[in-house]
């Protein structure tokens, strides 16, 4: 099977490829001459280096060496085992989740950069939870990142006082009582139970998937625009969609269900994004290899032991220049309040007014809903940072 077979929707000019790095053997999709700088694009959760199709060829046309892995926990990346080369063992709940804590996250990705034969990044690009991983990476290699773009996530910045564990707390204790009652995402993100009730949900794999995406999309009827302030009150979480704040009773495919597109809509707004064959690959990928991979983020988020490697850079700002975007309806950019306010005045020193952008008709997925702008944004920060040296 060709690799347009396996990843239909990929543009000519894009190579899959393996590379070892570390302890992994690590799928890219990379566009784009490999001496030029490079810009390396971090997905989210639940994502793949295919959430980066459409932007890929686009940025590389900019002149750059564009590479987008499959991260640790995800697709095609697997732990190498030399006495049987590509063989898949999934991840269980049961494994040890500190691998996939942040600061041996940011070691592959610093590795993958030497692997490919890089000395510097011109831009690191986060998407999601790899936001956080792009922020931490910047704030433990500011020599090796010059430039940073968080994408639908805010990013704080360690902190001498609290850790994201702290932050979840603080919300776990504002929701006690709420009726009806609530729980957070990541809280059950991190049980024993989310992997087999997303991977063996009721309605399908597949239509799990397609509802999921379409909840955190621009296409929902129910997103609106996300409000431009939360707070970090009881009433103010309660503002957050299902998929943030859950019902206390209910799986993430039940969340999902109830926002489930009808064929109408998948028809009309979804297919034009995310045609029934793109969905196909995160359906199969996830299928063969469980979201637990992915999942294991999570918990690393909510154990002290992994929060604490990064308490050495508590207090450290970002230096370099720094852009956020997001999509107008992605309600992601406010869901843990405060952080857009504090990544601005506090945690980027360079990030200026006109480089916190919001796009309208994008949601969550905004590089896959409105890649055009996405492109044209980036290429805007790329630019004039050149043209101030």
């Amino acid at each position: 099977m060709t690799t347009k077979d396996r990843l239909p929707g990929l543009p000519e000019g894009v190579i899959s490829r393996s590379l070892l790095v570390r302890d992994l053997d690590i799928h890219i999709l990379e566009a784009g001459k490999r001496d030029a700088p490079l810009l390396l694009l971090l997905h989210g959760f639940p994502e793949l280096a295919y959430s980066w199709r459409k932007v890929l060829v686009p940025l590389a046309n900019l002149g750059y060496h564009v590479v987008a892995p499959d991260q640790r926990g995800y697709g095609c990346t697997k732990p190498y085992d030399a006495s049987a080369p590509g063989a898949t063992r999934l991840v269980r709940f049961e494994d040890d989740f500190r691998p996939y804590g942040m600061m041996n996250l940011a070691r592959d990705v610093v590795a993958l950069v030497y692997t490919l034969e890089h000395k510097s990044v011109a831009a690191l690009i986060g998407h999601d939870f790899g936001s956080l991983l792009a922020g931490n990476c910047v704030i433990a290699r500011p020599d090796l990142f010059e430039r940073v773009v968080f994408m639908s996530a805010p990013y704080n910045g360690p902190s001498p006082t609290s850790s994201p564990a702290g932050t979840i707390a603080s919300i776990m204790n504002l929701l006690k009582g709420a009726q009806p009652p609530r729980k957070h995402y990541i809280t059950y993100f991190s049980g024993p139970t989310a992997n087999a009730d997303m991977l063996r949900a009721p309605q399908g794999l597949h239509d799990f998937l397609r509802a999921y995406i379409h909840a955190k999309s621009g296409d929902w009827a129910g997103s609106g625009a996300s409000p431009q302030y939360i707070p970090m009150t009881s009433e103010g979480l309660a503002t957050l969609p299902p998929y943030y704040i859950m019902p206390a009773d209910e799986t993430m495919a039940e969340v999902a269900r109830k926002c489930a597109p009808s064929a109408e809509e998948v028809k009309t707004k979804s297919s034009k994004w995310l045609p029934e064959s793109e969905l196909g690959v995160y359906v199969s990928e996830y299928a063969r290899a469980g979201f637990q991979g992915g999942l294991n983020w999570y918990r690393s988020l909510l154990s002290d032991e992994l929060n604490d490697e990064l308490s050495l850079f508590a207090g450290r700002r970002i230096e370099v220049p720094a852009m956020y975007i997001a999509g107008m309806q992605d309600w992601g950019t406010f869901q843990m309040p405060g952080a857009l306010d504090k990544m601005q005045t506090q945690t980027c020193t360079k990030m200026d007014d006109g480089d916190v952008v919001r796009i309208e008709g994008a949601g969550h997925w905004v590089q896959q809903e409105k890649p055009e702008r996405v492109v044209d944004e980036i290429a805007r920060f790329l630019k004039k940072q050149r043209d101030q040296r």
